[in-house]
């Protein structure tokens, strides 16, 4: 290392700032600041004060249905949508798309699955949306390209706000989760 040269920051596996990787330094700095002054729930609850009612599989389907079909009319359809407590942030997966294909007859039929974490049953309802607009627009395209957050935007114009936020949202839950084992550990 040069001197008065300075390593870019790079996530460890339980830092909460992880969910921040891909921002510039500034916006991290800012966050380490909220972070710092115990002021980042407070920002998240100010701006999302409300919490969606979206409690269960079939309520998760519909509305996920009722979005496909505003947008992305003929797109292959959902053959199901539901919450999994098996996705979690550690192995980076807020949402899940999967499409499996099984013979029937002489023919390959494609179901196509759309998965969220369970965690955003209790996350404001713009996060929920956020996900289950990312996991439809892969419905169109594959790849995170241009493509595919031009299409996150049609269906949601704040989308990559709403992406940020979420992130923050997420760092602030382990946050939380931290700060509370380590206080059972203490008592």
């Amino acid at each position: 290392m040069t001197a008065g040269v300075t390593e870019p920051w790079r996530a460890t596996a339980k830092d909460p700032m992880r969910f921040l990787g891909g921002y510039p330094a500034d916006v991290l700095d800012q966050v380490r600041a909220m972070v710092a002054a115990d002021k980042l729930g407070a920002h998240i609850a100010r701006r999302y004060p409300q919490r969606h009612t979206v409690q269960t599989d079939r309520a998760l389907y519909d509305y996920t249905t009722e979005l496909k079909q505003e947008f992305l009319r003929s797109a292959p359809p959902l053959h199901k949508v539901g919450y999994d407590a098996r996705l979690d942030t550690a192995q980076h997966a807020l949402g899940l798309h999967t499409a499996i294909s099984r013979v029937q007859g002489g023919k390959l039929k494609a179901k196509k699955e759309i998965r969220v974490a369970s965690l955003f049953k209790d996350a404001p309802p713009e996060f929920l949306r956020m996900i289950v607009v990312h996991e439809l627009a892969h419905l169109k395209e594959s790849d995170h390209n241009k493509a595919f957050y031009r299409l996150c935007e049609h269906m949601e114009p704040h989308y990559h706000q709403l992406e940020f936020d979420t992130r923050l949202y997420l760092a602030w839950r382990e946050l939380e989760s931290t700060q509370s084992k380590g206080s059972d550990t203490t008592a």
